[in-house]
């Protein structure tokens, strides 16, 4: 069994505009890299004090520099990435306002985007890639049950969610906040949702 936790990146400039970054690599502000510092205080005091987790992340900028800030601040070693881990591709809308998305597509998980990566496929290609950065883990730390904490991206962490909730969260209309972690159990190959931060609308 390993216990996984799932951190949003911190905030972008194009996160604080509500532009659309899918697979577009935009680095941290200067909030964003708080929220990873605030994150990472949270995680202390959270953490038993035997444990020494490991810290992995999405290679894209904004999620290696969060995983970064927060393994400098725990005291762990440098993040390893996946590129597996990264943010769904959003085709034609990278780079547009989230209003001028929806004028043009309509609903946000029912729009047919040219190029972008279809929902199923990002939900597979997440669940590989969290079960590679696990079994990495476990050889690396083993006999030790340590916990891993993965700094990944808001639409592919809301598909990790609903795969482990069965749909059930989060609910539509609700975004995962920078930097928010969510905790769950990896046990043979099976995902289970412990704790669901707290999102807003």
């Amino acid at each position: 069994m390993t216990a996984l936790i799932l951190i949003r990146h911190g905030e972008t400039d194009w996160n604080r505009d509500r532009r659309i970054q899918g697979s577009t690599d935009i680095p941290l502000n200067d909030n964003g890299r708080a929220q990873a510092r605030a994150t990472a205080a949270v995680l202390r005091e959270r953490l038993p004090g035997a444990d020494q987790p490991t810290i992995v992340s999405s290679d894209l900028a904004r999620a290696r520099e969060t995983a970064e800030i927060i393994a400098g601040e725990l005291g762990l070693a440098a993040p390893r990435t996946y590129r597996g881990l990264r943010e769904r591709a959003y085709g034609e809308a990278e780079g547009l306002g989230v209003d001028e998305f929806r004028a043009r597509w309509g609903d946000w998980y029912t729009a047919e985007v040219p190029g972008a990566e279809p929902w199923p496929d990002l939900r597979e290609r997440g669940i590989a890639a969290l079960g590679r950065a696990v079994r990495d883990h476990r050889r690396a730390t083993a006999p030790v049950a340590a916990s891993l904490i993965v700094v990944s991206h808001g639409a592919l962490i809301r598909e990790i969610i609903r795969h482990a909730t069965a749909g059930e969260l989060p609910p539509e209309g609700e975004r995962l906040l920078n930097g928010s972690a969510h905790d769950f159990v990896y046990e043979r190959d099976h995902l289970r949702l412990i704790a669901y931060a707290g999102l807003v609308a």
